[in-house]
């Protein structure tokens, strides 16, 4: 057993569900009580402390904010060596960039370095867990999910699906890619703290039978996901008119095929009618929202409001590499920018919501993770408040809790996160370079 003592956040519910005072629960100085990697309690220090064991180990953090680990619904491990590329909107990035990088990760050994390394960022930017693309290559899901494993972490991927329009080097087929994502379905979905996402990357890139046997796949494995990308950039939209004539708009290539649902994640969802948005509510399917990749490539803005009017779940996603920033503290300074420029306002505790407890919603995680409920994992981090000067300076002037929030969003980054644990275990320390590449 341990304790861990700071100022602590988590969210109880959505604010746009439930009044703010209600979403949320902050203990200026708190206290949460960890054992065999869960949850055992969370309250104010003085009332903790005095039911406590005196011989319970108690650290301290003077300066710091512990809230559960980060949760990314969308990114790409094999486009880890790719991030920043340049001056490219999506089918053209696609091309130019990501094929032929991710034709490395027919390299197990290869795919293993970047696995550590994009791990590695992801922890010492406080995400402990993903929904996370592969690449066509089996070996470079054995290669994540083997990774993952050594260091005990919550997270989700698949192998890309893909047999067409892309070079030869990086397709597979209709019966290979079944074939494949079932043998990786057999050893890796449930094992430890790992679940398996069949994954076609887009509907352009996979004809009508391997989106049916990805379906079927569905069918066969019950507790897998779905995770692919939809209506990302208007050019895309037009293309998966042209290739899917019959269908009456792009999420029917989907659904025709039967991969709607509750563990379904579509990422971006930007161009989308209202047949589309109905329907993805209508079958609980969940969204991955990527403001730096979507403002980075000039795909467009999300529209936040109407997914919170449909009551479709939705979650943050870095997208890496087409975005630009491991943090999911960046990712929120990001969707706040998008949400101004559609003249909507994103609010700091909508933000950290949809970086914890509203992104394991949208992974239909919420009863292990996201919050500090009692039992659940203790995937948790440490925010130093006063990472910076900058940051020292402006939080003298902060008047609240949403103040504080809000100018840790906008001006925090992986500076901003001192500790990172997952299952309670200590898996990346700023200060002693544990989990740093």
């Amino acid at each position: 057993m341990q304790a861990y003592r700071a100022s602590i956040l988590h969210f109880l519910d959505d604010p746009d569900s439930v009044a703010s005072d209600d979403c949320y629960q902050y203990f200026a100085d708190g206290v949460l009580v960890v054992a065999d990697g869960k949850v055992v309690s969370l309250g104010p220090a003085e009332q903790v402390l005095a039911e406590l064991d005196a011989a319970v180990p108690v650290k301290e953090y003077p300066d710091g904010l512990i809230m559960p680990g980060f949760v990314d619904t969308h990114i790409h491990y094999p486009q880890t060596e790719m991030i920043a590329a340049y001056g490219e909107q999506l089918l053209q990035w696609l091309e130019t960039y990501t094929f032929p990088v991710e034709k490395q990760f027919s390299d197990l050994e290869y795919a293993r370095s970047i696995a550590d390394r994009f791990l590695n960022e992801l922890l010492r930017n406080g995400t402990t867990t993903a929904l996370v693309f592969g690449s066509v290559h089996k070996q470079s899901v054995d290669a994540f999910f083997e990774a993952c494993e050594q260091r005990n972490l919550r997270m989700i991927a698949g192998k890309v699906m893909m047999d067409r329009n892309a070079p030869d080097y990086v397709l597979d087929t209709p019966e290979s890619s079944y074939a494949d994502s079932k043998a990786l379905i057999k050893k890796w979905q449930g094992r430890g703290r790992l679940r398996y996402a069949v994954t076609p990357r887009f509907a352009p890139t996979s004809t009508p039978q391997q989106l049916l046997l990805a379906g079927q796949l569905l069918k066969e494995h019950p507790g897998v996901y779905l995770h692919t990308h939809m209506s990302e950039n208007a050019d895309e939209v037009v293309w998966v008119e042209e290739l899917f004539p019959h269908s009456d708009h792009y999420l029917h290539t989907y659904d025709e095929a039967g991969l709607l649902g509750r563990r379904s994640v579509f990422a971006h969802c930007i161009h989308l009618n209202d047949e589309e948005w109905s329907r993805l509510a209508q079958t609980q399917s969940n969204i991955a929202f990527c403001p730096s990749s979507n403002l980075f490539l000039g795909s467009g803005l999300f529209n936040l409001k109407r997914a919170v009017a449909e009551d479709i779940a939705v979650g943050l996603g870095t997208d890496v590499g087409g975005g630009t920033s491991f943090s999911l503290l960046r990712t929120m300074a990001e969707a706040y920018k998008v949400l101004q420029l559609r003249g909507e306002k994103l609010t700091p505790l909508k933000a950290f919501y949809l970086a914890t407890l509203g992104g394991a919603r949208a992974l239909d995680l919420d009863s292990l993770i996201g919050n500090f409920a009692p039992d659940k994992e203790a995937d948790f981090i440490v925010i130093d408040k006063a990472c910076t000067e900058l940051m020292q300076f402006r939080l003298q002037h902060c008047k609240d809790l949403l103040e504080l929030l809000f100018v840790i969003a906008i001006l925090g980054d992986d500076r901003s996160v001192k500790e990172t644990y997952s299952g309670g275990a200590l898996v990346h320390d700023r200060d002693h370079g544990l989990g740093c590449t």
